[in-house]
């Protein structure tokens, strides 16, 4: 009897020792941790997300999910509520999204800032703040979805149009004038190369003469431009000592001015005088035209005088020659 109270004793001990050393245990591992709830509201699905799931802030671990069920103030959307550490710089500015972990399907609560403060949702029933909750890559992706498989779709409906019979046949046409035209090329560059053996190298050859010659053909240019200068120079020079002051121009507009007064002084003096002569040496040479004729006429009249003429018909005095028998 005796061995059974010691043995009772003992189980009753360590039971008790077992029970203190738990409780010291999960004394020791309390969350102590100050925390801020918030609700989250979606109307996307949020497979993989778990309770006690983490909640991170730009990537570090402030928090976690400790409830995840349905909305009952918005019919539909799944009510997601965490616990985040005090210490969060949450702001008018934060946002919620889901982000997953690799390829495991994992999910946890990513918090990050807008640029410009968000409109805040109206508390739920429980009277806790809400965070606005944006659809994540993988929600925007499945929203998509029916629309990018209806591309990929029309996509391959015009492949298989493209690699059809008749395109298949259009293309092989197309490769055989392809390789024509690469066997015309090759023709032509050997054409090509024949022709730059025998004539273009040739003239290569003598294009250094010809650079020779058009470096001293510029070299003679250069020459003649320094003696344009010189001689523009020279010009220059003299057109200056020209318009001068008391210079040949001055001294050639004076005589041209001197040369149009005695011109003008011949028109009005001297050329009247002239005319004038010119008639009397005209009437005086008449004179003496009729006064020869008459000595022509007349010898004697030199000596005598020209004398008295003879009266003609029906002068007084005329008398009729005889008549000749």
């Amino acid at each position: 009897m005796e061995n059974k109270s010691h043995a009772l004793a003992a189980g009753i001990f360590v039971i008790a020792v077992a029970a203190l050393l738990a409780g010291l245990g999960m004394w020791l591992t309390r969350d102590q941790t100050d925390y801020q709830l918030y609700e989250l509201s979606s109307k996307d699905s949020v497979s993989g997300l778990q309770p006690q799931a983490a909640v991170r802030y730009k990537g570090v671990a402030v928090g976690k999910v400790t409830h995840i069920g349905f909305d009952p103030q918005v019919a539909g959307n799944v009510l997601i509520r965490i616990a985040v550490n005090a210490d969060a710089p949450i702001s008018p500015t934060t946002f919620a999204t889901l982000g997953y972990q690799g390829v495991t399907g994992l999910a946890h609560v990513q918090l990050d800032d807008a640029e410009a403060p968000l409109p805040a949702p109206p508390p739920g029933a429980s009277g806790l703040p809400r965070l606005p909750l944006h659809s994540s890559s993988f929600s925007q992706l499945a929203e998509q979805g029916p629309a990018i498989l209806g591309q990929v779709q029309e996509a391959t409906q015009r492949i298989n149009t493209l690699l059809g019979d008749e395109n298949q046949q259009r293309f092989s046409t197309a490769l055989k004038q392809l390789g024509d035209a690469a066997g015309s090329i090759d023709q032509l560059a050997r054409r090509l190369d024949n022709t730059v053996t025998t004539r273009l190298d040739p003239a290569l050859a003598g294009v250094p003469p010809l650079v020779q010659d058009t470096q001293q053909t510029l070299q003679a240019l250069r020459q003649a431009g320094s003696s344009a200068a010189t001689a523009a120079n020279d010009v220059s020079q003299a057109i200056r000592t020209l318009q001068a002051e008391g210079g040949a121009l001055d001294e050639i507009a004076a005589g041209a001015k001197s040369l149009a007064g005695a011109a003008d002084r011949f028109g009005r003096v001297t050329l009247p005088r002239i005319n004038h002569a010119a008639d009397e040496t005209a009437r005086a040479a008449r004179r003496l035209g009729r006064t020869a004729s008459g000595i022509n006429d007349n010898p004697q009249s030199l000596i005598y005088g020209p004398g008295r003429s003879a009266a003609g018909p029906g002068e007084p005095g005329f008398t009729a020659p005889a008549a000749q028998p």
